[in-house]
């Protein structure tokens, strides 16, 4: 898996991924006025809203990039209707051609972790057939509960061609409150990247393995460290734009071969027509404000590496 999604990075000279976190705030009046008029407000009428605001969203900015990452928690919030809307942007987006991260940030014990891969990246039995669930192409992961909770997603990405991140170093500002505690002498967070590359030693894809890290934009001299740690290890980097992280952060966590790291954006891009700099368009061509958004990030973020 991940060697597809280096494909698709180097296809559109990209490291890039829109974070599809709708809420109702970030979407216009004009689409909420149209699903409230179909369907009320209600659950069916938000969740229709995300629709609506996610396919515009995608058709404006698939030829740019590699990946989207949807958190469910934006959809999770709408009930069973919003989930039904995660589900559908999530094969939508795969019809598109693009890469999709599940940020869903599961991690259990050994038989709940094997039920979650199933659900998201793997396959689930029924009877004598099986059938893919949310059918992402990766998921983020919780690595609390240790190695029996994250190793039945590490053997959904060797079975099934997928791939994780685990949260590593978090792009937050408490996230030191447990990750930078020291344990003989040594932040946790460093304890945790040891056992990424250990668990992706298991689920090699070329270069690099389908294991992956989740590695913050606002600490660039720890993101330093832990690409020096886990050479290997593809970063879901967070943290760029709205967070306060700046392009020149994200240096450090590429390779030498401009490889290695895949940095998200959300509300910058899905948002920006609400943004000073992308006035000009408009509500009504929240699409193209959030094309710009995307054009200019890229642009950004290429001219530092």
């Amino acid at each position: 898996m991940v060697q597809r999604l280096i494909e698709k990075i180097q296809d559109t000279k990209a490291p890039v991924c829109v974070g599809l976190d709708p809420m109702l705030g970030y979407i216009p009046e004009q689409v909420l006025e149209k699903a409230f008029d179909e369907f009320g407000e209600t659950l069916k009428g938000a969740a229709e809203a995300v629709w609506q605001f996610n396919r515009e969203l995608v058709d404006a900015t698939a030829d740019l990039i590699p990946a989207v990452k949807p958190q469910i928690a934006m959809y999770e919030q709408f009930g069973l209707e919003g989930l039904k809307v995660y589900e559908r942007t999530v094969r939508y987006c795969r019809e598109k051609g693009l890469i999709v991260i599940g940020d869903v940030k599961r991690g259990d014990i050994g038989s709940t972790s094997a039920a979650y891969a199933a659900g998201h990246i793997g396959r689930v039995k029924v009877g004598g057939a099986s059938f893919a669930g949310f059918d992402t192409d990766y998921i983020t992961v919780n690595p609390y509960l240790g190695t029996d909770g994250v190793k039945p997603f590490v053997d959904a990405c060797s079975e099934y061609d997928r791939g994780i991140f685990v949260l590593v170093k978090t792009s937050n500002p408490s996230s030191g409150e447990f990750q930078d505690c020291l344990i003989d002498g040594r932040p946790l967070y460093e304890l945790v990247a040891d056992k990424v590359a250990e668990w992706g030693s298991a689920s090699m894809d070329g270069a690099y393995s389908n294991v992956g890290a989740v590695v913050g934009a606002t600490y660039p001299e720890m993101s330093r460290a832990l690409r020096k740690q886990m050479p290997r290890t593809y970063f879901l980097v967070p943290g760029y734009g709205a967070q306060g992280g700046a392009a020149e952060d994200l240096r450090h966590c590429f390779n030498e071969d401009g490889l290695g790291a895949i940095v998200n954006s959300s509300r910058g891009i899905i948002a920006a027509w609400k943004k000073e700099e992308y006035a000009d368009f408009g509500a009504g061509r929240f699409g193209e404000a959030a094309r710009q958004a995307v054009m200019d990030m890229i642009q950004d973020i290429n001219r530092v590496l």
